[in-house]
């Protein structure tokens, strides 16, 4: 085995297994300095050292404890950061609050700041935010809207080309815009300009959808669990309802629930990150509750879309619950149960009552938030649902 390959598993399996490893090369290897920091870095949240005590580094000495010393996290901060790809940043700092019940990188702005925000630091940021400071909160809404805004720039086009594609796709409009053309019918309409020496279609012109009379034509309800199980889906979630708000075409409602409802909508038309910050991660769950206050929203069933976003574990009256799901189906609502939104897969929830859903004719299954927009189209499509779930992410 060659000396890199040997020195990445030294650094994945640690000090302990320096020894052994020497064997396999004649010359034997030693880690050059980048790679000793980057070895502390990682002894210090994967071995039992302490960030708090300063042999070496962040500390060498077997502790059983975490102490507070803001130089050396910061210290450490900075050396995975410029040591490590970003994906890798993000997990070996959800493992420190795990292991190490580090939450000091929640509760001090100094070492806050220099946090790398994902969903999974977020969602932790969020299940602490009534212990996190005052002094703190500022910079904690500053993660939290970086965070915001990589989601945003990730969907947000997506999904508005969606919607715009899928509203009043028939009536076209001499009004150029780029999120409303009509890509399917340009293309087909200009195939004949395509350009044998460059191996592309030149259009001649460009179709658009109208989109005068967009306004309100769709309600969508984004009914979202916020126990604390769901607290990755509740976060995308809040984020998708935030973009939905911003499309005219929609009528956008955001519920939270956990044994309580609380309206989130007004919301949805301002800042997104304060309408996550309204989320309550933990507590019971009585979906029931909040399927009913759903209902009294919906004026228009066979123009409204109803998206509960649940591991289905209920706390109230599930037979009352599923009457009501029944009822909004036959009466014409788009029904979608969605386990989750995460890009980790789907968790734990409730397969009795998924299968009730399913049998129902109800799509129920979770999803990552990238195929969002293929769903939504689809749902304002009037495509089966059934054919599209099967499908969609395939592409």
């Amino acid at each position: 085995m060659d000396k890199k390959k040997l020195k990445r598993w030294r650094l994945i399996l640690g000090s302990e297994s320096e020894e052994c490893l020497q064997n396999y090369n004649n010359e034997g290897f030693a880690l050059d300095s980048d790679e000793k920091i980057m070895d502390e870095a990682l002894a210090a949240i994967y071995d039992d050292t302490s960030l708090s005590t300063s042999n070496s580094g962040y500390g060498s000495r077997r502790s059983a404890g975490l102490g507070k010393s803001a130089p050396k996290l910061a210290k450490w901060l900075g050396d995975i950061r410029n040591y490590f790809p970003e994906d890798i940043v993000a997990v070996i700092q959800n493992d420190a609050i795990e292991r190490k019940n580090l939450t000091q990188l929640l509760f001090e702005p100094e070492i806050l700041k220099d946090v790398k925000p994902d969903i999974s630091m977020v969602s932790t940021l969020l299940a602490l935010k009534d212990q996190i400071p005052e002094e703190t909160k500022d910079t904690a809404r500053e993660l939290v809207r970086k965070l915001v805004e990589d989601i945003q720039e990730r969907l947000k086009n997506d999904i508005e080309r969606a919607v715009a594609g899928a509203i009043n796709k028939r009536e076209h409009s001499p009004i150029p815009s780029l999120k409303a053309i009509d890509w399917k019918y340009t293309i087909s309409k200009n195939l004949k300009n395509y350009n044998l020496e460059h191996k592309k279609i030149i259009p001649e012109k460009f179709y658009y959808f109208n989109r005068a009379k967009q306004s309100n034509n769709w309600t969508i309800i984004l009914d979202i669990d916020q126990s604390g199980s769901m607290a990755e889906s509740a976060i995308y979630a809040s984020i998708v309802g935030s973009i939905f708000a911003s499309i005219k075409a929609l009528k956008t409602h955001v519920i939270a629930f956990d044994t309580s409802v609380v309206d989130l909508s007004e919301e949805c038309g301002n800042d997104p990150v304060d309408m996550i910050f309204g989320i309550q991660l933990g507590g019971g769950t009585d979906i029931n509750k909040s399927v009913t206050y759903c209902q009294e929203l919906i004026s228009e069933p066979q123009k409204s879309i109803f998206i509960l976003i649940s591991d289905l574990y209920e706390g109230g009256n599930q037979r009352d619950l599923i009457r009501r799901v029944k009822e909004m189906k036959n009466a014409g609502v788009i029904v979608i149960c969605l386990l989750a939104i995460s890009d980790n897969g789907v968790p734990s929830y409730d397969e009795r009552l998924a299968k009730k859903f399913a049998s129902m004719n109800i799509p129920t299954f979770g999803a990552t938030p990238n195929v969002l927009p293929e769903l939504i189209e689809g749902v304002l499509k009037n495509k089966d649902l059934g054919e599209l779930t099967k499908n969609i992410g395939k592409k």
